[in-house]
């Protein structure tokens, strides 16, 4: 169900005019006469009609917080508790780093909880999750690590980015994350989670539904949109994650997804679950474009609301799954920034499928003039 699409509803009417009007006509009638623009009485009925506006008006908003559709804030959290349903915290980015000896040692290096590394800029750092141990006649070793600071301060980082040593240890020659930081998000918005709210009867199947391991899949951040699910072969369940904007989850949020899907109460004894990234395919933009030269005189703003309608084109091919490339959307909103005459020579209809996400590669938009309507 679409919850933008139910219909309006309200629990109390606390229009201003209707307000009065109501008040004022219910004194006339019983008293029998007409209150004059000045009246006293009419000044009186008007000031207490403002405290029955502002009553009504609180009223229709304690209805409307016991609905999923309107519900905001704490409010919404008491809901999402009917379901068990918590809000996603905000979350710290996570990476892999990769720490190297000077030269292989006869006994064990450990590298200690807590370690901390940064880039050069020292804008922001990382710390290991766990003990690294890193063998004796061995010259490196991976371990998990996590942004000091929860949010996306350290979400996208390279790797390669990580290669500054905060806590000075012996026997290290050097560190890096060896994939891009992923996982950091702020708090989960009102709408991600009532989407969720929405979802969480899924959860209830112990058959592995298509809703259920979508609704547990989101649980591992906040900053998941959807989540492409099937069963390529027989007992095997593929999740595809993506995050908003279009964005692919790195290597340790689909690890975290992968947990989460894997538990115990949550996969069906037969499933094999597995988590990767989505396909990228690659399309290519080459459109030219005129201006009616009745718009003349707005010629800079139009070839604004041009790019921004191109720019805006390149982020709705990659916001879901499986979306084809599709270069009659271009045209329309080329159209509704003002443009006239557009042709598009790239890209061209291809439909994707299911685990694909189309991904702009070069893009070329001409100005070609001004054209007669």
């Amino acid at each position: 169900m679409d919850l933008s699409k139910l219909k309006d509803v309200s629990f109390a009417d606390y229009d201003e005019e209707t307000v009065k009007n109501a008040l004022i006509s219910a004194y006339e009638s019983v008293s029998g006469r007409t209150l004059a623009a000045g009246d006293p009485v009419r000044i009186f009925l008007l000031s207490i009609a403002a405290i029955i506006i502002q009553q009504r008006f609180l009223i229709d908003q304690a209805g409307k917080m016991n609905l999923v559709a309107y519900a905001k804030g704490d409010y919404l959290d008491q809901l999402g508790a009917y379901l068990d349903v918590e809000r996603i915290p905000a979350t710290a980015a996570e990476t892999t780093l990769q720490y190297t000896l000077s030269a292989a040692r006869p006994e064990a290096v450990v590298i200690p909880t807590g370690t901390k590394v940064t880039g050069a800029k020292k804008d922001v750092f990382f710390a290991t999750e766990s003990p690294l141990v890193i063998a004796s006649g061995s010259l490196s070793g991976t371990v998990d690590a996590q942004c000091t600071s929860v949010g996306p301060t350290g979400e996208g980082l390279p790797a390669g980015y990580l290669t500054e040593q905060v806590d000075p240890l012996p026997y290290i020659a050097s560190v890096t994350n060896t994939t891009t930081t992923s996982g950091g998000a702020d708090i989960e918005t009102d709408d991600s989670y009532r989407e969720r709210i929405r979802e969480a009867p899924e959860k209830f199947s112990d058959a592995g539904s298509y809703g259920a391991y979508q609704f547990w899949a989101k649980s591992a951040s906040a900053d998941i949109m959807t989540v492409g699910v099937s069963s390529p072969t027989a007992g095997t369940v593929q999740l595809i994650p993506l995050l908003k904007g279009g964005q692919i989850p790195g290597e340790n949020l689909r690890k975290r997804v992968l947990e989460i899907c894997s538990a115990e109460k949550v996969r069906p004894l037969t499933d094999n679950v597995t988590c990767i990234a989505p396909t990228e395919t690659s399309y290519d933009i080459d459109a030219t474009y005129k201006i009616n030269t009745d718009d003349a005189a707005a010629i800079t703003s139009i070839q604004a609301a041009v790019t921004k309608a191109v720019d805006d084109y390149i982020t709705w091919q990659r916001s879901d799954l499986g979306r084809d490339i599709d270069p009659s959307k271009l045209y329309q909103l080329m159209v509704d920034a003002g443009a006239v005459k557009v042709q598009i020579t790239k890209p061209v209809l291809t439909v994707l499928a299911d685990n694909q996400l189309a991904v702009n590669g070069t893009k070329s938009v001409t100005f070609g003039g001004l054209a007669d309507g």
